[in-house]
């Protein structure tokens, strides 16, 4: 079954909003073997939404409509619907009933426009809103309505749209997300092409800030069938990037992170210049980290490496706080100081101005300190804008962590 999207208002194409809906939907559709080929954004006009849907049901087999069920004159997309397929409307008194009750009043004539429903129409109750959902089937075409707002959307779909059309589907699609840290989707390219190039199961790169993400989707007549496919090509994908995968059900990597520490019960202190506490901050997101996270401290000011990490002042006057050598002591002064089990360090120049030639913005160095002793990293990251080489430090610092545990 082939499905397409169409989020219907004006402000969504004024950008006053982001169409979170069709990402949704799109992700729960192919979830259950449904593909989307096309995803449309149309505003409050009925000739223009006419258009759209007539384009819509001339290549889709499923029609999935959100917005446009309101109150107000300009939410048209059930009058239009209705008025494309010949389809009288009628007042759907239950709906009138559970609007009011929604409300807590009698409603007015502007409300009761959302309780009038196409005849013969299948209709869908707002646990969190007004306006109803309906299915509609025509002929061999399936159109279903939705409210906009995503808190009254995404409940009916999942609780009442998606069993019906799991019913009307021969199959189903499972994904597995895996996460990659320290190589770029051009590389993995290179890797996995001719697993990319597989029809069943499907293997798809997309970058994102800082790491990149594999998706490997099966299709299958169950789902143990397509999880079954899907782990066998996971099998391969570990094999030849395994070094670089950090998650297999992609949960994040300050979550991964945090989660071994916790599970491992190593206790770790971070000394932190440019990220101002952001490697703890991240770390600080999984529950029960405080179990092993000791302390962290932002020394910004050489100064302050020196009083509460016990750099030495010669080690910043010969070599400057954005340096290997400071990155080691910062590292090995945290440790001494918290009695952690991993002392980690982050120093560098995240812009966006200042640096030279010798040391320009982006260079980042990351010290890490345990039992079996200090290592020192390098980053040269690209760009000026200083929150994403904050953030690139931040990562490139949990994967070392990370790997150290591992």
């Amino acid at each position: 079954m082939n499905g397409e999207i169409i989020a219907v208002g004006t402000e969504l194409l004024l950008g006053n909003i982001v169409n979170t809906n069709a990402q949704f939907l799109s992700e729960e559709l192919s979830n259950i073997g449904i593909n989307v080929y096309y995803q449309t954004v149309v505003g409050d006009n009925k000739e223009r939404l006419e258009e759209v849907i007539k384009c819509a049901l001339s290549r889709a087999d499923l029609l999935i409509l959100t917005g446009g069920l309101g109150p107000t004159d300009d939410d048209l997309t059930k009058e239009t619907v209705a008025s494309l397929l010949g389809l009288d409307m009628y007042l759907h008194k239950e709906s009138q009933e559970l609007i009011e009750k929604y409300l807590n009043k009698k409603i007015s004539q502007s409300n009761l426009k959302q309780a009038y429903i196409p005849k013969g129409a299948i209709i869908l109750k707002n646990d969190n809103g007004t306006a109803p959902g309906i299915i509609i089937e025509n002929g061999e075409k399936i159109i279903v309505l939705l409210p906009g707002p995503p808190k009254e959307m995404a409940p009916m779909f999942s609780q009442k749209v998606k069993p019906y059309l799991e019913k009307k589907s021969p199959y189903v699609m499972r994904s597995k997300i895996l996460r990659l840290f320290g190589i770029g989707e051009s590389s993995i390219g290179d890797k996995i092409k001719d697993l990319m190039q597989n029809d069943n199961p499907t293997v798809a790169p997309y970058a994102k800030d800082n790491e990149t993400i594999l998706r490997v989707t099966a299709r299958a007549a169950s789902k143990e069938e397509a999880d079954n496919l899907n782990s066998k090509m996971i099998k391969e994908i570990d094999k030849r990037l395994g070094e670089f995968i950090y998650s297999h059900d992609d949960t994040a990597l300050n979550i991964v992170c945090a989660r071994k520490l916790i599970e491992k019960n190593i206790t770790i202190a971070a000394a932190e210049s440019c990220t101002a506490g952001l490697f703890a901050a991240t770390l600080a997101e999984t529950p029960g980290i405080s179990s092993v996270l000791f302390e962290s401290v932002v020394t910004y000011a050489n100064e302050a490496k020196e009083k509460y990490l016990g750099v030495k002042h010669e080690t910043l006057e010969k070599f400057g706080a954005v340096s290997e050598e400071t990155a080691r002591e910062m590292a090995d002064g945290i440790r001494e100081r918290s009695k952690a089990d991993i002392g980690i360090s982050i120093t560098g120049l995240a812009g966006p101005d200042g640096g030279t030639e010798k040391k320009p913005v982006g260079l980042v160095y990351i010290g890490i300190a345990t039992e079996d002793g200090t290592k020192t990293y390098e980053l040269k990251l690209i760009g000026r804008d200083r929150n994403k080489i904050r953030h690139a430090a931040v990562m490139n610092a949990l994967s070392i962590v990370y790997k150290s545990l591992e």
